[in-house]
């Protein structure tokens, strides 16, 4: 009587239904987490999207050393577990193989298994390598992340050593083509053991390996590798593109009685499906700019203590008692966590599985500030000003004009059929350094010969610093009034200065009717340079670096066009920064920093000018104006305003262009 199925079903069984349990209760989690979710759409591109960074690891490749060892155990375990499903059939039905593939097929088959279980173990051994002997600081010490690997490690060892005796058990047709398996085989001492007991040793690992990938079973739901069956519904279910719009809250729904989020449970599915997904890696640590000057804040971090948060809850959640789950604001995700976010989305360009840590950061600071009117208290003053003036300053909107004078820049009414709106922004209103900005913008224009005009004191601040801060309605109310301007001036296209009014006003104003084409002065100069319009004729014997700034580039992909103004100016020698493009640091003033005092580690901005000065330019060029304002202090505290300067690259251009 054959003794294997008797004893592996029950146990195949059990583990299974076990791990089928555990899995159950992850989804009904994460279906009481009934935050807004975004709606799907696209599904042709999302199926796109998942195979090129499923199947094919794309995301993870663009770390080259840790990519090529992940790559290696993913595609191994996928290859693999075509032989364990093998054995498992053949312990169930003796004598069954996979070979009515063919004999050609077949052979191939077995000889990837075995070229992949080198390539997985050589793969666990450099993880071991990293973690125990490199240590770098992203990955910490993690326990769970050792098990994972000795799980590993065990299972590949297994499988070498179950083939190497059944080559010298049964000299299956097929030996030659498991090479590794084959040399240990060879070795002195196995050879020597006759058939009979080459067949045991055989039988025992062929069990140790289905006991292990069993185990791994029972331990995936509850380990940091629940990403291996997160990951690819995460992929499918991410951003499509860079242009990602905040969720905008319906404040007419009187059903609604929660604004933001107060508990996990207030986050949505996909905010869940974020905290299965996350693979520990750090990744996202490694470029956070909070985090790398001694903030509280590490993006890691913030999804692995909010998994926590909802697994220490599960209990009241799957009970239905929700009025019993414990706030998100607790020991380990703390209001300085949340508010030390500068919203640069480094971390989500750096997630190899698509999480997206601003939205649950933007989540918490909506309750805060709506539901608590808890915030930090220099924002009182932000709030106030731009009840009253529609501005973050307290300036007048009689003076939003003021930096026109003399330039004979006619507003919207005194030119209805201009051809772009100029955006001015607050920043280009009221702040000296930055109108400077907007004049040379403007000459620029006038030179290309461009139609345009202004608002002037019908302009209002977008909102964005409110709906960063976590002040949605505030943000609704500026946003809806200058919309209702926007269209009863007919306006098409946008022209601004400024990255946060771009991204709000292309990617936020259609929630609330504003559908316009809008452009970055950086988007828009490179194009008239490219036609034509604007020839950079007056050599700059200078070297440039550029700042990019997060609005422009990690939020709206806006990376080239900058870099090309800079470099069609004759006689300038561009260099990078070591930190750019999707790597670029944050000047420290994005999600509502600017107005917010720094106390906590080194300022953002210092360690930003820092990268600038390492570059040894004469000239940093920048795109925003709160960077520029950042780039500015950071000189200024360097005592190196007199030999660098700050600019936009408006300003240079302007420069170097002749009427």
């Amino acid at each position: 009587m054959n003794w294997q199925p008797l004893v592996f079903i029950p146990i195949f069984l059990g583990t299974v239904g076990y791990s089928l349990f555990q899995f159950s209760k992850l989804f009904r989690l994460m279906k009481a987490c009934d935050g807004t979710a975004r709606p799907m759409h696209q599904i042709g591109m999302r199926i796109k999207e998942t195979l090129i960074n499923v199947l094919g690891q794309k995301a993870v490749l663009r770390e080259k050393k840790a990519g090529l060892m992940h790559t290696a155990i993913f595609w191994g375990f996928i290859i693999i577990t075509v032989g364990t499903l093998e054995q498992f059939i053949s312990t169930v039905a003796p004598g069954f193989t996979f070979e009515f593939i063919g004999d050609g097929a077949y052979a191939a088959l077995i000889f990837l298994q075995d070229l992949f279980t080198f390539l997985v173990l050589a793969a666990v051994l450099y993880a071991f390598y990293v973690r125990l002997i490199k240590k770098p600081e992203r990955l910490g010490k993690s326990k769970d992340a050792l098990n994972i690997l000795y799980f590993t490690g065990a299972l590949m060892i297994s499988i070498f050593l179950m083939n190497a005796f059944h080559i010298l058990a049964d000299l299956p047709w097929y030996g030659d083509t498991m090479v590794f398996s084959k040399l240990i085989a060879s070795t002195v001492g196995f050879d020597a053991l006759n058939s009979q007991a080459s067949h045991h040793w055989y039988l025992g690992f062929k069990w140790l390996h289905m006991l292990l990938v069993l185990g791994f079973a029972v331990y995936i739901p509850h380990s940091k590798h629940l990403h291996v069956v997160a990951a690819a519904p995460n992929t499918f279910f991410k951003t499509l593109s860079t242009e990602k719009p905040m969720q905008p809250i319906d404040f007419e729904d009187e059903s609604l009685e929660q604004y933001g989020a107060a508990k996990v449970t207030d986050l949505s599915w996909k905010d869940t499906l974020d905290l299965y997904a996350c693979t520990e890696c750090g990744r996202c640590q490694d470029l956070c700019p909070a985090w790398n000057t001694q903030k509280p804040l590490s993006p890691k971090l913030i999804i692995s203590d909010l998994k926590k948060n909802l697994l220490k809850n599960q209990k009241a959640i799957l009970g239905g008692k929700k009025e019993e789950v414990g706030s998100l604001i607790d020991e380990n995700v703390t209001e300085d966590v949340i508010w030390a976010c500068t919203s640069c989305r480094a971390c989500e360009t750096a997630c190899p599985v698509f999480i997206e840590q601003t939205d649950k950061i933007y989540e918490s600071r909506r309750h805060l500030v709506m539901m608590e009117a808890k915030f930090p208290n220099e924002l009182q003053t932000v709030f106030k000003n731009m009840e009253t003036n529609a501005t973050p300053w307290a300036f007048p909107a009689e003076d939003r004009a003021n930096w026109a004078q003399g330039l004979e820049i006619p507003t919207i009414n005194e030119n209805p059929n201009a051809e772009v709106l100029l955006w001015v922004g607050c920043a280009g209103s009221y702040d000296d350094r930055n109108k400077k900005v907007v004049q040379a913008f403007a000459r620029l224009l006038k030179k290309a010969q461009v139609s345009f005009a202004i608002l002037g004191k019908e302009e209002k601040c977008t909102g964005d610093p409110a709906r960063r801060i976590g002040n949605e309605y505030l943000f609704q109310m500026l946003a809806k009034e200058n919309v209702e301007t926007l269209n009863r001036h007919q306006v098409k296209t946008i022209i601004t200065s400024c990255p946060h009014c771009f991204n709000t006003l292309k990617n936020e104003y259609p929630d609330f009717g504003g559908k316009f084409r809008v452009f970055h002065h950086s988007q828009y100069l490179a194009r008239l340079v490219n036609t034509g319009k604007l020839k950079p004729n007056k050599s700059l014997e200078e070297t440039v670096t550029y700042h990019d700034s997060c609005y422009l580039g990690r939020w709206n992909n806006v990376y080239e066009q900058p870099r090309e103004i800079l470099k069609s100016i004759p006689s300038t020698r561009f260099i990078e920064m070591k930190q750019n493009k999707e790597k670029g640091m944050c000047c420290g003033a994005g999600g509502g920093r600017m107005w917010m005092e720094e106390t906590i580690g080194k300022k953002v901005n210092i360690a930003r000018t820092e990268q600038a000065l390492d570059t040894n330019a004469g000239v940093v060029a920048a795109a925003c104006p709160f960077c520029m304002t950042m780039l500015t202090d950071g000189m200024k505290s360097k005592d190196m305003s007199e030999k660098v300067q700050v600019k936009d690259i408006s300003e240079v251009l302007d420069e170097a262009t002749t009427d």
